[in-house]
């Protein structure tokens, strides 16, 4: 039988990647999507087997982390071995605003899928996605897992919550729980509204005549920035231990926004300073001003490192955000009518 994986999330960009690679060691996949008026699994849609075949290996439900019922339910019906908890409402602006859901579905929400797996019984590994937002106005550099945490915004201090009662649940109750604490992780599957695929979105659009103008914020914020595709094997690798543990997952160097503007305007031969204005109603209230993580444990305990340069990074998303416009202009991107998931998600 293979092995069964739960994954919160798995329509965002860390959750397709890491139902990618659970696919490829053959798992049987399931994945919590919300509700949506309009289809949210494109990122899925490479990966996906027809049921009808005979071989599908992954499997979608209709849920919430806000839903402790369902979510209960979802982990009796489905038993599985690993549970990776991705889900959240992760981007760090926004929180300022929602600062009450934020900390209900990015917080509150972990418990509730940890209580799900006391409550049934089901003894599956869990994976928390902690964030190195938590360290905030940071104690030392570079961030290690005993460097304190002292979170900037709604986010990380919901992240601090998630990452201290997946402690508390590993020590009091013998789950077996471990904290991935990833720092900045990017790709071409970055949600658009991520300062990243912002800026390589704006890219595409003014190469192509579409767009003149890329508003931002803080330019000097520096961040230590991964390819998320190469995150995700860690997180595998965390819960193939034979005990728990917390772990930082990043690059132990530190970038700022304005290199990743310089770097992927440069690639396509633009000035970025002809092209970007500052707008200060994207500064946050609080500001996390420099981030760098020591992978070091990850290295020694899990044979993790990262592999993909800075540079490399920006380029390949520049790459990706150029050809998926040449794409949608040349009438070849699919429809939202011929999605394959819309008659064959699960509404347990």
């Amino acid at each position: 039988m293979p092995k069964k994986a739960l994954i919160t999330g798995v329509t965002g960009q860390d959750g397709s990647y890491l139902a990618e690679l659970l696919l490829s060691k053959g798992y049987e996949v399931h994945g919590i999507i919300r509700r949506a008026s309009t289809f949210n699994t494109g990122r899925l849609d490479d990966i996906y087997d027809d049921p009808h075949s005979g071989r599908a290996r992954l499997f979608l439900y209709y849920g919430d982390l806000s839903d402790a019922s369902a979510l209960m339910r979802l982990v009796a019906n489905i038993q599985p071995d690993e549970v990776y908890n991705l889900a959240a409402q992760s981007h760090v602006r926004v929180s300022f605003d929602n600062p009450e859901y934020t900390v209900d579905i990015t917080g509150t929400g972990t418990v509730r899928l940890l209580e799900a797996l006391r409550q049934t019984g089901v003894k599956a590994k869990f994976y928390q996605a902690s964030s190195s937002e938590m360290y905030g106005k940071v104690a030392e550099i570079p961030q290690t897992e005993k460097t304190p945490f002292h979170p900037r915004s709604p986010y990380a201090c919901a992240k601090v919550l998630a990452y201290y009662i997946t402690v508390n649940y590993r020590e009091a109750y013998g789950v077996h729980a471990s904290n991935g604490i990833l720092f900045n992780h990017e790709s071409p599957r970055r949600g658009e509204t991520f300062v990243t695929r912002k800026i390589t979105r704006a890219i595409a659009h003014i190469k192509a005549g579409l767009q003149q103008k890329l508003y931002m914020g803080n330019l000097d914020a520096m961040r230590d920035w991964g390819y998320t595709k190469e995150y995700v094997g860690a997180m595998w690798l965390m819960l193939q231990q034979p005990e728990p543990d917390d772990y930082v997952i990043a690059t132990n160097e530190s970038h700022s926004v304005k290199e990743f503007l310089e770097i992927a305007f440069d690639y396509v031969g633009l000035d970025w300073r002809k092209y970007v204005e500052i707008d200060t109603r994207y500064f946050r209230p609080s500001e996390v001003d420099y981030l760098r993580g020591d992978f070091s444990k990850a290295k020694q305990k899990l044979g993790w490192e990262p592999k993909t340069k800075f540079q490399d990074l920006v380029k390949l998303m520049v790459d990706a955000d150029i050809r998926s416009l040449n794409d949608q202009l040349s009438g070849k991107v699919k429809r939202q009518d011929d999605n394959p998931f819309s008659p064959n998600i699960s509404r347990t």
